[in-house]
């Protein structure tokens, strides 16, 4: 599967197999992508979760607040991204500069995760709405979580739905020669 694919054929999946067991192997070469996504100064200030079992059927409860994110109860692993200290240059360039690397790192890391799970036939999807404070203790974690992402197979009858995207004039404009 060429990157092409994988863009036109990943989408946010919310009709999970319960019964549909991911592979570990799997798992782990999300993972070996993850560990390549670029950062700033290659400072890699995020932590991935993996959360499976009982784990991720916690985490779920923890995305479902306010009749949110329903569909996360099936997804068979949550991977919970929080955040992580800044290395010293990037810590300097951002106050320096003004910009949030550690969320474009963490967007970036989104990204290089999703499209390994759409080529190893795993589907996803990024959610933003979570009780952060839940996931912190379930994880153990000190740090603000950032995003949660649900893994598994889809359903069998959860086809591939058209995208809805802006024109390609909307988005990009060419300045000089």
């Amino acid at each position: 599967m060429n990157f092409y694919d994988i863009a036109s054929t990943r989408q946010s999946c919310r009709s999970y197999n319960a019964d549909k067991v991911v592979e570990q192997e799997k798992i782990d070469r999300i993972l070996q992508v993850a560990r390549l996504s670029p950062s700033a100064c290659n400072g890699q200030p995020y932590l991935i979760s993996v959360c499976k079992g009982e784990a991720a059927k916690q985490v779920a409860v923890a995305v479902q607040g306010m009749g949110m994110n329903k569909f996360a109860a099936d997804a068979p692993i949550m991977l919970v991204i929080s955040e992580k200290p800044y290395v010293k240059s990037a810590a300097l360039g951002a106050k320096v500069k003004g910009n949030d690397y550690r969320s474009i790192d963490i967007g970036i890391l989104t990204a290089y995760i999703t499209a390994a799970a759409t080529e190893c036939g795993l589907d996803s999807c990024i959610l933003g709405w979570f009780d952060d404070e839940k996931i912190r203790q379930i994880c153990h974690l000190d740090a603000p979580v950032r995003l949660v992402i649900t893994l598994g197979y889809a359903k069998d009858d959860d086809k591939l739905r058209p995208k809805k995207r802006k024109a390609s004039e909307e988005l990009v404009q060419t300045v000089g020669e």
